[in-house]
């Protein structure tokens, strides 16, 4: 399913789409996709890099345009483990300023479904409808598809985290080492952990690590022109390099990851309530209930409001 533009009156009539169509935006094995998708993080190809999208000034415009709902952006001098988001430290500048001056600094800054943005649109489907090929085979039914830009300034640190989504990050600007962690290794993530991610507050995503956990995790060097697939849910942090980092992020969902996602989210609640319930995926039969439960439960909220 492509996205669409949900903010169609924010465009980039400055900045028209321009013709800009390599013949292949990705270069992914189709083998390695086949054992690895959304099990396992892998590195790949790709070939975004000189899209307009992606130069400062336009960023420098986009921050500006697009709504401060999507625009987060904060002080990248902060510690691997900041569960705490509220404790998050700012610069003070807006985020048209941070752009323009991420030289020097010291932000991280994210621009959250990009897509509102027509050109980010345009090239979010194009990425995502060849891997949808794909991920088909595996895990059918993409939807929800989201883009976001990632801009930051030199040795920034993006806490220890993990996303709801599907991802696929490519790297356009500069180097970061990413720490991958499996999101079925419970001696980094509890099941606990994944119940409060997906039933808490979207904004909540940051983790405490633990400094045991990094002998746990995969690390990659990312630099220009190579992406990594990182599975949902599964925990990771990033430190970026000695240069201006610029990241873009193509991410989804699948029907088999809003099930989990759902069934994660019923035993978040079922715990509060003092119940312990059954881990996803120890019992199919289970998760089937949980899942139609959870299914008529927001069928009630949603006619209650």
């Amino acid at each position: 399913m492509k996205a669409e533009n949900y903010a169609e009156a924010i465009s980039s009539s400055s900045f028209g789409v321009r013709d800009w169509a390599p013949a292949r935006s990705l270069e992914i094995d189709p083998e390695t996709f086949r054992t690895h998708f959304n099990r396992k993080p892998f590195l790949f190809r790709h070939h975004v890099s000189d899209h307009s999208l992606f130069k400062l000034p336009r960023l420098a415009e986009l921050a500006r345009t697009l709504p401060p709902s999507i625009v987060e952006y904060n002080a990248g001098n902060i510690p691997v483990s900041l569960p705490d988001w509220e404790r998050t430290p700012y610069t003070g500048l807006s985020a048209e300023e941070t752009v323009r001056r991420i030289e020097e600094c010291g932000s991280w800054m994210v621009l959250k479904r990009a897509e509102a943005d027509r050109e980010c649109l345009s090239l979010l489907n194009r990425c995502l409808d060849e891997i949808e090929p794909l991920s088909e085979r595996i895990e059918p039914g993409m939807c929800e598809r989201q883009g976001a830009i990632f801009v930051t300034s030199p040795s920034s640190i993006t806490p220890y985290h993990m996303d709801h989504e599907i991802n696929f990050l490519l790297q356009i600007r500069g180097t970061k080492t990413i720490s991958v962690f499996s999101a079925s290794d419970r001696e980094v993530l509890s099941e606990q952990e994944l119940e409060e991610h997906f039933s808490g507050p979207a904004i909540h995503r940051n983790m405490a690590f633990v400094e045991r956990y990094q002998e746990r995790a995969q690390v990659f060097e990312l630099r220009e022109g190579y992406g990594i697939h990182i599975p949902t849910t599964d925990p990771h942090w990033v430190k970026n390099g000695d240069c201006v980092s610029v990241s873009f992020s193509a991410s989804f969902k699948t029907r088999a990851s809003l099930r989990r996602g759902a069934i994660y989210s019923l035993n978040g609640q079922l715990r509060k309530t003092g119940l312990d319930p059954a881990p996803y995926g120890q019992s199919a039969l289970r998760d089937s209930i949980k899942y139609q439960a959870f299914r008529m439960l927001n069928r009630v909220r949603r006619r209650k409001g």
